[in-house]
């Protein structure tokens, strides 16, 4: 049976990835009233093991990074809920309420920090490539630890190109596997070319060993170091559009500098905004979205 929260909070957050536990730490330190509502799905949660994230020389995997997020939270009095939000409608108030798993809620403000997800390319033992790191999704995040390693974008031509371009950095065996040539102009192929990046033909299977990926091309299997799949993402943006929040052509939330949507009292903060996808970026989010929060409120004195 379902129940309703009778306490109005001061906010809501909607997924609990860098950028929602942040804010909660923020909202919590203001002496606010909120929740967060975490699905479980933060795309941190792919992460092995980062090296650019501030703070952290040696390195740290996602689940530990979320972890310690989750620990301050804790210490800094903010309330963690697993559970999965589903609806929200506005409230003649100018309140929000929100269906989630656990009941309904409602709150005076919402943050989003839904995220994005990733399109997995279809390969047996993906967990363990992603592990090992033969597998990788962030060129602005690990690029660096690919270092003179063969490296293969996979994904349509012109997406790929502008990856392969940037990866070319840092090694000189970088490969473009395209899943289609639609759209890749006469000039993407000659800045390939002029960069040293190989072009394959479409592949027909992708396999990974226990150490590396390797595309069926032609009848020739092509194995490389490591995988970047650049097959697109899908913003969780649903519940922010069903306010009518204004999103770009993939899905991605627009906000002002304040990170407020469209719709007065939704921001939206990380992945799901379009912006850089960082948790540096996303944490940064979190502190201007929940500051604009707090000031937004009455003031609540001691």
């Amino acid at each position: 049976m379902q129940s309703r929260d009778t306490e109005t909070l001061d906010c809501a957050i909607v997924g609990a990835g860098p950028g929602g536990l942040t804010a909660a730490i923020y909202l919590a330190r203001y002496r606010r009233t909120s929740i967060v509502i975490d699905a479980g799905n933060s795309r941190a949660k792919w992460i092995p093991e980062s090296h650019n994230c501030p703070g952290f020389p040696s390195g740290i995997s996602g689940d530990a990074f979320l972890a310690r997020l989750a620990e301050h939270a804790g210490v800094a009095g903010a309330r963690v809920e697993t559970g999965e939000a589903t609806a929200v409608r506005r409230l003649p108030t100018g309140e929000f309420e929100l269906d989630w798993t656990k009941g309904a809620l409602r709150a005076r403000k919402l943050i989003l920090a839904t995220g994005c997800e990733d399109v997995m390319p279809e390969l047996d033992g993906l967990d363990r490539a992603v592990d090992c790191g033969a597998v990788r999704f962030c060129p602005v995040c690990d690029a660096y630890e690919t270092i003179d390693r063969s490296i293969a974008i996979y994904g349509p031509l012109p997406s790929a190109a502008s990856h392969a371009l940037f990866l070319r950095t840092y090694s000189n065996n970088v490969t473009v596997v395209p899943t289609s040539n639609d759209g890749a102009t006469d000039r993407t192929i000659r800045d390939l070319r002029e960069a040293g990046i190989a072009i394959t033909g479409a592949p027909k299977g992708l396999s990974f060993d226990g150490q590396r990926c390797a595309f069926e091309i032609e009848g020739t299997f092509h194995a490389f170091d490591v995988l970047y799949p650049m097959l697109g993402s899908r913003q969780r943006s649903e519940l922010a559009r069903s306010l009518g929040a204004a999103c770009d052509n993939e899905g991605a939330l627009l906000v002002d500098d304040h990170q407020m949507t469209s719709v007065e009292g939704v921001y939206a903060i990380g992945d799901v905004v379009s912006a850089l996808n960082q948790i540096a970026v996303a944490t940064g989010h979190a502190a201007v979205a929940a500051t604009d929060v707090h000031n937004a409120l009455p003031r609540r004195f001691a």
